[in-house]
């Protein structure tokens, strides 16, 4: 039995009111990609300081509010992007850490030598000191990524007994990325491949078993076949 009064129907939801629903996730993993490398591409060509949120959405093909749903600020946008970089970089595994050590710092040094580093570096450490939030971004992503990676490698390499088993991976990991740092941005000197042998030199000789200086790149040379030898 009716009362006679009209039902109401519900409508389909207005595409703002659909939008607002999946706000936080996105709807298509290949956009996303295009925002976090258009980012990068305008980094390169105009500097981090012209970045703008509306040119990255219209270089990535994406609408405005669909970058704005993802990231809040420019900051937060271009740290993903570059944990992205990272974390694409394969942990090397050739069973001498000192080569692999190298790879990773290798894959540093380019990164230090991308031209959109002269302005993007400076702008990072601003916002971290402005802003708790880019600064969780960056601890827990970028700069984590390259942590677990590099500590991959060097625990191994006290696994098989060409590092120390007391090696404080920790102090190790800031004694390899602090020089980059220190050297490109207060000093402006170029971080190339021989600083990079330099540095990565220093660290194994002083993580050597033996602790004798200059044994740290012969017996991580040795690697991991080394330690198995040992075993």
């Amino acid at each position: 039995m009716t009362s006679g009064k009209p039902r109401k129907t519900r409508s389909a939801p207005r595409a703002g009111e659909e939008r607002s629903r999946s706000r936080g996730r996105p709807r298509s993993a290949t956009a996303h990609a295009a925002i976090l490398n258009a980012s990068l591409d305008l980094i390169r060509e105009s500097g981090y300081d012209a970045l703008a949120m509306e040119a990255i959405a219209d270089r990535a093909g994406v609408a405005k509010t669909t970058v704005y749903r993802r990231w809040a600020t420019k900051e937060l946008l271009v740290v993903e992007a570059i944990e992205r970089i990272m974390l694409s970089i394969p942990v090397p595994d050739t069973g001498n850490v000192e080569q692999d050590v190298l790879a990773l710092m290798d894959a540093t040094r380019r990164m230090y030598a991308d031209v959109g580093t002269t302005s993007l570096l400076p702008a990072l450490v601003a916002a971290i000191a402005r802003s708790d939030r880019v600064a969780r971004a960056v601890r827990t992503g970028m700069a984590a990524a390259w942590n677990t990676a590099m500590s991959a490698v060097l625990r191994r390499g006290i696994a098989s007994g060409a590092l120390r088993a007391d090696a404080d991976v920790t102090v190790a990991l800031e004694l390899l990325a602090g020089p980059l740092f220190y050297r490109y941005l207060w000093l402006g000197a170029p971080v190339d491949e021989g600083y990079i042998r330099a540095v990565t030199g220093a660290v194994l000789d002083h993580l050597a078993t033996s602790g004798t200086p200059g044994d740290g790149r012969k017996r991580a040379a040795r690697g991991s076949a080394s330690g198995r030898k040992q075993r």
